[in-house]
Protein backbone atom coordinates (compact mmCIF):
# COMPACT_ATOMS: atom_id res chain seq x y z
CA UNK A 1 0.00 0.00 0.00
CA UNK A 2 1.54 3.18 -0.94
CA UNK A 3 0.34 5.13 1.88
CA UNK A 4 2.59 2.94 4.20
CA UNK A 5 5.70 4.77 2.64
CA UNK A 6 4.79 8.29 4.09
CA UNK A 7 3.36 7.06 7.09
CA UNK A 8 4.74 9.45 9.25
CA UNK A 9 3.48 12.12 7.10
CA UNK A 10 0.11 11.14 7.31
CA UNK A 11 -0.05 11.40 10.81
CA UNK A 12 1.65 14.59 11.43
CA UNK A 13 -1.14 15.30 9.41
CA UNK A 14 -3.92 14.12 11.63
CA UNK A 15 -2.08 14.34 15.08
CA UNK A 16 -4.04 17.13 16.19
CA UNK A 17 -7.60 15.59 16.08
CA UNK A 18 -6.01 12.07 16.57
CA UNK A 19 -6.71 11.03 20.45
CA UNK A 20 -10.63 12.80 19.99
CA UNK A 21 -11.15 10.84 17.04
CA UNK A 22 -10.03 7.37 18.12
CA UNK A 23 -12.08 8.42 21.44
CA UNK A 24 -15.20 9.59 19.65
CA UNK A 25 -14.97 6.28 16.74
CA UNK A 26 -14.17 3.43 19.15
CA UNK A 27 -17.26 4.77 21.50
CA UNK A 28 -14.54 5.30 24.03
CA UNK A 29 -13.93 1.63 24.03
CA UNK A 30 -10.14 2.29 22.82
CA UNK A 31 -9.66 3.19 26.27
CA UNK A 32 -10.64 -0.09 27.84
CA UNK A 33 -8.83 -2.43 24.93
CA UNK A 34 -5.54 -1.03 26.14
CA UNK A 35 -6.53 -0.99 29.81
CA UNK A 36 -7.02 -4.91 29.23
CA UNK A 37 -3.48 -5.92 26.77
CA UNK A 38 -2.22 -3.95 29.91
CA UNK A 39 -3.86 -5.81 32.61
CA UNK A 40 -2.62 -9.12 30.84
CA UNK A 41 1.36 -8.28 30.82
CA UNK A 42 3.69 -8.94 33.38
CA UNK A 43 5.67 -6.15 35.03
CA UNK A 44 8.97 -5.38 33.46
CA UNK A 45 11.75 -2.77 33.75
CA UNK A 46 12.44 -1.98 30.44
CA UNK A 47 9.50 -1.74 27.62
CA UNK A 48 9.90 -0.55 24.50
CA UNK A 49 6.71 0.82 22.64
CA UNK A 50 6.77 0.49 18.64
CA UNK A 51 4.62 3.46 17.15
CA UNK A 52 4.08 5.10 20.39
CA UNK A 53 1.98 7.56 19.03
CA UNK A 54 0.59 10.00 21.37
CA UNK A 55 1.94 7.81 24.17
CA UNK A 56 -2.01 6.59 25.57
CA UNK A 57 -0.41 2.43 25.95
CA UNK A 58 2.89 3.92 27.39
CA UNK A 59 0.96 5.85 30.23
CA UNK A 60 -1.52 2.50 31.04
CA UNK A 61 1.83 0.60 31.31
CA UNK A 62 3.68 2.97 33.25
CA UNK A 63 -0.21 4.26 35.82
CA UNK A 64 -0.92 0.24 36.06
CA UNK A 65 3.12 -0.53 36.94
CA UNK A 66 3.62 -2.83 34.27
CA UNK A 67 6.33 -1.17 33.31
CA UNK A 68 9.48 0.92 34.58
CA UNK A 69 11.19 2.60 32.11
CA UNK A 70 9.28 3.12 28.42
CA UNK A 71 10.96 3.55 25.72
CA UNK A 72 9.02 4.91 22.57
CA UNK A 73 9.42 4.92 18.91
CA UNK A 74 7.33 6.56 16.19
CA UNK A 75 7.41 7.74 12.78
CA UNK A 76 5.13 11.16 13.34
CA UNK A 77 7.03 13.96 15.66
CA UNK A 78 4.15 15.35 15.83
CA UNK A 79 2.40 12.63 17.30
CA UNK A 80 4.93 12.12 19.59
CA UNK A 81 5.04 16.00 20.67
CA UNK A 82 1.62 15.68 21.71
CA UNK A 83 2.42 12.00 23.86
CA UNK A 84 5.37 14.07 25.24
CA UNK A 85 2.88 17.00 26.64
CA UNK A 86 0.62 14.15 28.03
CA UNK A 87 3.82 12.44 29.89
CA UNK A 88 5.03 16.29 30.99
CA UNK A 89 0.97 16.75 32.64
CA UNK A 90 1.02 13.39 34.01
CA UNK A 91 4.47 13.90 35.91
CA UNK A 92 5.84 10.62 33.90
CA UNK A 93 8.93 12.22 32.01
CA UNK A 94 11.58 10.75 33.96
CA UNK A 95 9.68 6.97 33.05
CA UNK A 96 8.64 7.83 29.52
CA UNK A 97 10.88 9.21 26.83
CA UNK A 98 10.42 9.13 22.79
CA UNK A 99 12.89 8.57 19.91
CA UNK A 100 12.07 9.23 16.08
CA UNK A 101 12.76 6.11 14.47
CA UNK A 102 11.75 2.79 12.02
CA UNK A 103 10.23 0.21 13.80
CA UNK A 104 11.84 -2.04 10.34
CA UNK A 105 15.19 -0.88 11.61
CA UNK A 106 15.41 -0.12 14.87
CA UNK A 107 18.99 1.36 16.12
CA UNK A 108 19.00 -0.84 19.38
CA UNK A 109 21.49 -3.52 20.21
CA UNK A 110 19.98 -7.33 20.51
CA UNK A 111 18.15 -8.54 23.32
CA UNK A 112 17.91 -4.89 24.96
CA UNK A 113 14.18 -4.48 26.22
CA UNK A 114 12.36 -6.62 29.13
CA UNK A 115 8.81 -6.67 26.50
CA UNK A 116 8.17 -5.05 23.41
CA UNK A 117 4.40 -3.03 23.06
CA UNK A 118 2.55 -1.96 19.85
CA UNK A 119 -1.18 -0.64 20.00
CA UNK A 120 -2.63 -0.02 16.57
CA UNK A 121 0.64 0.29 14.65
CA UNK A 122 1.83 -3.27 12.93
CA UNK A 123 -0.38 -2.52 10.38
CA UNK A 124 1.19 0.14 8.87
CA UNK A 125 4.42 -1.68 8.83
CA UNK A 126 5.43 -1.58 5.17
CA UNK A 127 6.99 -4.89 5.84
CA UNK A 128 5.29 -6.31 8.52
CA UNK A 129 7.85 -9.52 8.39
CA UNK A 130 10.97 -6.87 8.67
CA UNK A 131 9.17 -5.24 11.93
CA UNK A 132 8.17 -8.20 13.62
CA UNK A 133 11.85 -9.54 13.05
CA UNK A 134 12.84 -5.97 14.70
CA UNK A 135 10.89 -6.67 17.73
CA UNK A 136 12.13 -10.33 18.03
CA UNK A 137 16.00 -9.39 17.50
CA UNK A 138 15.54 -6.26 20.62
CA UNK A 139 13.60 -8.40 22.87
CA UNK A 140 15.57 -10.05 25.61
CA UNK A 141 14.81 -13.63 25.80
CA UNK A 142 12.24 -14.79 28.10
CA UNK A 143 10.42 -11.20 27.28
CA UNK A 144 7.20 -10.66 26.08
CA UNK A 145 5.36 -9.17 23.53
CA UNK A 146 2.03 -7.90 23.50
CA UNK A 147 0.44 -6.30 20.39
CA UNK A 148 -2.90 -4.87 20.02
CA UNK A 149 -4.70 -4.43 16.74
CA UNK A 150 -7.63 -3.53 15.10
CA UNK A 151 -9.32 -7.15 13.28
CA UNK A 152 -12.56 -8.14 12.33
CA UNK A 153 -15.71 -10.25 13.57
CA UNK A 154 -16.04 -13.86 12.67
CA UNK A 155 -20.20 -13.41 13.24
CA UNK A 156 -21.49 -12.21 9.95
CA UNK A 157 -24.49 -10.27 10.82
CA UNK A 158 -21.88 -8.56 13.50
CA UNK A 159 -19.33 -8.14 10.11
CA UNK A 160 -21.35 -6.71 7.95
CA UNK A 161 -22.76 -3.59 10.46
CA UNK A 162 -19.10 -2.92 11.50
CA UNK A 163 -17.75 -3.47 7.50
CA UNK A 164 -20.83 -0.35 7.44
CA UNK A 165 -19.51 1.61 9.69
CA UNK A 166 -16.33 1.43 8.85
CA UNK A 167 -16.15 1.52 5.14
CA UNK A 168 -18.94 4.04 5.09
CA UNK A 169 -19.65 6.33 8.64
CA UNK A 170 -16.73 6.26 10.00
CA UNK A 171 -14.22 8.07 7.06
CA UNK A 172 -16.36 10.62 6.59
CA UNK A 173 -16.60 11.55 10.41
CA UNK A 174 -12.87 10.94 10.31
CA UNK A 175 -12.88 13.49 7.47
CA UNK A 176 -15.33 16.10 8.91
CA UNK A 177 -13.08 16.49 11.65
CA UNK A 178 -9.73 16.21 10.71
CA UNK A 179 -10.08 17.73 7.76
CA UNK A 180 -8.23 15.20 5.94
CA UNK A 181 -9.61 13.44 2.64
CA UNK A 182 -7.39 10.52 2.90
CA UNK A 183 -5.92 9.14 6.35
CA UNK A 184 -8.97 7.99 7.80
CA UNK A 185 -10.13 6.06 4.13
CA UNK A 186 -6.63 4.79 4.57
CA UNK A 187 -7.51 3.56 8.25
CA UNK A 188 -10.29 1.20 6.35
CA UNK A 189 -8.20 0.10 3.47
CA UNK A 190 -5.14 -0.77 6.35
CA UNK A 191 -7.87 -3.14 8.52
CA UNK A 192 -9.58 -4.02 5.66
CA UNK A 193 -6.34 -5.51 3.99
CA UNK A 194 -4.30 -6.87 7.44
CA UNK A 195 -3.91 -10.84 8.81
CA UNK A 196 -6.17 -11.22 11.93
CA UNK A 197 -6.88 -14.14 14.27
CA UNK A 198 -4.66 -17.49 13.36
CA UNK A 199 -3.46 -15.86 10.42
CA UNK A 200 -2.02 -12.69 12.59
CA UNK A 201 -0.55 -15.76 15.17
CA UNK A 202 1.03 -18.29 12.38
CA UNK A 203 2.71 -14.68 11.11
CA UNK A 204 4.57 -14.54 14.94
CA UNK A 205 5.44 -18.09 15.08
CA UNK A 206 7.01 -17.95 11.54
CA UNK A 207 8.96 -15.13 12.66
CA UNK A 208 10.27 -17.22 15.96
CA UNK A 209 8.05 -16.07 19.01
CA UNK A 210 6.90 -18.64 21.17
CA UNK A 211 3.90 -19.45 23.49
CA UNK A 212 1.78 -17.61 21.17
CA UNK A 213 -1.72 -16.77 22.00
CA UNK A 214 -4.54 -14.11 20.83
CA UNK A 215 -7.65 -12.84 21.99
CA UNK A 216 -10.41 -11.15 20.46
CA UNK A 217 -12.44 -8.08 22.13
CA UNK A 218 -15.69 -6.99 22.05
CA UNK A 219 -16.81 -9.36 19.38
CA UNK A 220 -13.61 -9.58 17.42
CA UNK A 221 -13.40 -6.20 15.97
CA UNK A 222 -9.65 -5.78 17.91
CA UNK A 223 -7.53 -8.33 19.21
CA UNK A 224 -4.67 -8.66 21.89
CA UNK A 225 -1.43 -10.77 20.74
CA UNK A 226 0.97 -11.84 23.34
CA UNK A 227 4.05 -13.78 22.77
CA UNK A 228 7.25 -14.65 24.28
CA UNK A 229 11.00 -15.01 22.87
CA UNK A 230 12.87 -18.51 23.70
CA UNK A 231 15.26 -18.58 26.39
CA UNK A 232 15.68 -16.94 29.69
Amino acid sequence: MEEKKQIGTLFNRIAGSYDRLNHLLSFNFDRRWRRKAVKGMTPADSVLDVAIGTADLAIELVRKERARHVLGIDLSEEMMHIGQQKVEDRKLSHQICFQLSDAQQMPFDDNTFDAVTCAYGVRNFSDLQRGLEEMLRVLRPGGQLMILEFSYPENKLIAWGYDLYFSHVMPHIGRWISRDRSAYAYLNKSVKQFVWGEDMAAVLRRTGFDSVVYHPLTCGITTIYRATKQGR
